[in-house]
């Protein structure tokens, strides 16, 4: 279980690994890979008025690309980013 709680209007992810192989089939070399632009909400914060972010935990999100700061809590790593960096709900 996660403790840790986003101050503001910020959301805490979980990355999802990027694809290893395409759906052709074809291997792609880790060097060759992208970071990942899609994660799994972990924690939310709240508005400044008190009111719920647009999204909830365990929602599966889009996020614009180099956003956020990334932290590594018990040997797993989280992204912590404004509310206004995610682009879509999965």
């Amino acid at each position: 279980m996660l403790n840790l709680k986003p101050l503001g209007e910020r959301v805490i992810l979980k990355v999802t690994a990027p694809e290893e192989v395409t759906a052709s089939g074809i291997i792609i070399p880790s060097t060759a890979q992208e970071a990942g632009n899609k994660g799994t909400v972990v924690a939310v914060g709240q508005k400044t008025d008190g009111s719920a972010l647009s999204v909830k935990v365990n929602d599966e999100v889009l996020f614009t690309k180099h956003a956020g700061v990334g932290v590594k809590i018990q040997n797993e790593a989280y992204l912590i980013l404004d509310e206004s960096d995610l682009l879509a709900v999965l």
